[in-house]
C-alpha cells in the first residue's frame, strides 16, 4: 500500500517583525492536522524564505507579518519564486493586513490572506481544498 505524501508547509516571518505567537499557533495546528511544518523563525528575508522553500521542497509557504511591510515582502517572495522557476507552491499570507491591500497581494500571486480571527480550521481547510496536487 502506497503511503500518502504529507503536505509540506514552510511557515515564515518575513522582515523585521519579531512577534511570532500567531505563526507558531498556526504551525502547531497544521502539524496536528497531519502536515509537515518547517518554521524558519523570525526576521527572514524574502531570499531566505525562497531558498528554504526550495531546499525543503514544500507545497505551501505560509507567511505572517504584523509590521506593515506586507506590500513589499510578500510580492518579493512571489517574484523570487518565479525567477527560480517555482510555480507549484501555494502561497498564503496572514497577520495585520488592511482590507484595501488584499486585492493587490492576491493579484501578485498570494493565494489567500488570513487576518485576525481566522480559525486554524479555516486555514487547514483552505490548504486542503486549494493545494495543487
Amino acid at each position: 500500500m502506497k503511503a500518502e505524501k504529507k503536505i509540506r508547509v514552510l511557515a515564515a516571518k518575513p522582515g523585521l517583525d519579531g512577534h511570532d505567537r500567531g505563526i507558531k499557533v498556526v504551525a502547531s495546528a497544521l502539524m496536528d492536522a497531519g502536515m509537515e511544518v518547517i518554521y524558519t523563525g523570525i526576521r527572514q528575508t524574502p531570499q531566505q524564505i525562497v531558498e528554504a522553500a526550495i531546499q525543503e521542497d514544500v507545497d505551501v509557504i505560509a507567511m505572517s507579518i504584523l509590521s506593515g511591510a506586507h506590500d513589499y515582502l510578500f510580492p518579493k517572495v512571489v517574484e523570487l519564486l518565479k525567477n527560480k522557476g517555482v510555480d507549484d507552491v501555494l502561497i498564503l499570507g496572514g497577520g495585520i493586513i488592511p482590507d484595501e491591500d488584499i486585492p493587490g497581494l492576491k493579484s501578485c500571486g498570494i493565494s489567500e490572506i488570513f487576518g485576525p480571527g481566522t480559525t486554524t480550521k479555516d486555514i487547514i481547510n483552505y490548504i486542503n481544498d486549494n493545494l495543487k496536487k
